[in-house]
């Protein structure tokens, strides 16, 4: 049995270093991330705080960061009892120059096979990075209800 992961690719016109700010940035995560924003100073063993409306939904900590190439941190679902009761995750950035873009892979790994955590990043990710892509190809990111 393989091990239950989420890994998701994409192809996106910008550089990787305007790409590592859209990851890294509070103000700029905020746009495109369910108005959640993501907080730290990106230094490895860092914390990483998610949080929409002054409410914490993930603690995470920096394990790797290597600017504007990867970076890796745990992930902790905190705002759902049962996700919170879950070991933490991780979660890899991968980016690379490819074409007249970037290629981003991001890996989600480290989940038990009853994990209430992966079907939610899942459905997640894929609005989240679809977003990202579109505020940094268009200016605009897409817009949708969060839950």
């Amino acid at each position: 049995m393989s091990k239950p992961e989420f890994v998701y690719v994409t192809y996106i016109k910008t550089t990787p270093e305007k790409l590592w700010h859209a990851l890294t940035d509070k103000a700029f995560t905020e746009k495109y991330w369910f108005c959640c924003s993501l907080d730290s100073d990106w230094k490895v063993g860092s914390k990483m705080l998610m949080t929409r409306g002054g409410e914490l939904m993930n603690d995470c900590v920096v394990l790797e960061s290597d600017p504007p190439r990867r970076m890796v941190y745990s992930w902790l679902t905190v705002f759902d009892e049962e996700m919170k009761k879950e070991k933490p995750s991780r979660v890899t950035y991968e980016i690379e120059p490819a074409y007249d873009g970037v290629k981003l892979t991001v890996l989600h790994e480290g989940f038990a096979l009853d994990s209430k955590t992966l079907p939610s990043i899942s459905t997640g990710w894929p609005l989240v990075l679809s977003s990202l892509k579109s505020i940094l190809e268009t200016g605009k990111p897409l817009h949708f209800e969060h839950a």
